[in-house]
């Protein structure tokens, strides 16, 4: 069986490989420790009770596990996961078709669930308090309700943008989980895992310094895998060790904090262009060529918790560890100065 799983996982295309490496079950997935245990308890009392399991929000940074949270907990239920995104349902027949179609005890998975139309939110309320769907037949005169009975079932969302959720949708949500960072530990062991599903040969050193520089996310830390593997098989004898992955990760322009040149780019973009701040993410946007909701959900949240940026109600602001990284001294009321880069 274990031959069989790797075998399917050699034979598969690159794109392919992240969903093929997610863990199947709570006993393979690492980290989020209180949230695991959580999911645990709640999926047991649904079993003992033969019921589906409650609506759940999943909210945090993109890469950490949401998804694959999602299909473990349909697997763990027993259930069909029927996936969707927010920006996939236009209108209103696109979820009239999605909860129609669904079986007793599916597992409705809704990623970037803030994305939702707020028309489109309001046929969801009944749907998940009564299992209840209204629809509106014809226009006009003739326009008429009709309520449909649905199967019961479980709304899974995940958002990256919590804020953005309406308030009566965030409240019909029994279950509300959010999922933080990962430690380069905990990433190590993810890394080990997907190198043994990959036939990838690589020491604990190695698989440390790959997850140091993979931001805390167990999706980065899965792509550059694969891209050290690649430079390992071409530049050296296909082992990964400390040696290599560093070799690696400075190819790839990623550096000894896992700062890749975006990152880089942003910090200097605040503290050149802009005078370390305050400077609002539109602004800082066009100054880097980049969208202002992938800078606030991709990179914005990784430079905050690292201690490079401040979100303040006038904009972001660089601090004195953000100049360190670059190389410049920083000294308050006056411009940077170059000391070498760090």
């Amino acid at each position: 069986m274990a031959e069989r799983l790797v075998t399917d996982v050699l034979n598969k295309p690159d794109s392919q490989l992240e969903a093929t490496l997610r863990p199947s079950a709570f006993t393979e997935f690492t980290g989020q420790a209180k949230v695991r245990e959580r999911l645990e308890i709640a999926v047991e009392a649904a079993r003992r009770r033969k019921e589906p399991l409650d609506h759940l929000l999943l909210s945090g940074p993109p890469g950490l596990g949401k998804t694959t949270l999602a299909n473990i907990l349909a697997h763990a239920m027993g259930a069909n996961l029927r996936p969707t995104s927010g920006p996939t349902i236009e209108k209103a027949g696109d979820l009239a078709g999605l909860l129609t179609n669904l079986e007793e005890g599916d597992v409705l998975f809704i990623d970037e669930i803030h994305r939702l139309q707020k028309t489109i939110e309001e046929y969801l309320y009944p749907a998940m308090e009564d299992f209840k769907l209204d629809i509106i037949i014809d226009q006009g005169p003739n326009a008429r309700s009709v309520r449909l009975n649905l199967p019961r079932f479980t709304l899974i969302g995940a958002t990256t943008r919590s804020g953005l959720l309406s308030a009566p949708l965030l409240t019909r949500f029994p279950m509300r989980e959010r999922l933080d960072y990962y430690t380069a530990e905990q990433l190590r062991g993810i890394v080990i895992r997907s190198a043994g599903l990959l036939r990838v040969a690589i020491e604990p050193d190695g698989a440390l310094e790959i997850a140091r520089r993979s931001r805390g996310t167990p999706r980065i830390a899965n792509n550059l895998l694969r891209r050290v593997r690649d430079f390992a098989e071409v530049r050296h004898d296909g082992r990964i060790t400390r040696h290599v992955a560093d070799q690696a990760l400075a190819i790839l322009e990623i550096d000894a904090h896992g700062l890749d040149q975006m990152d880089k780019r942003i910090l200097e973009s605040v503290i050149t262009k802009f005078g370390g701040g305050p400077v609002g993410v539109n602004s800082l946007a066009v100054a880097v060529g980049e969208e202002p909701d992938t800078i606030e959900e991709v990179y914005e949240p990784y430079l905050i918790m690292e201690g490079y940026l401040q979100r303040t109600p006038q904009g972001r602001i660089a601090t004195e560890l953000g100049y360190q990284r670059l190389g410049l001294k920083f000294i308050s009321g006056s411009a940077p100065r170059q000391t070498g880069l760090l």
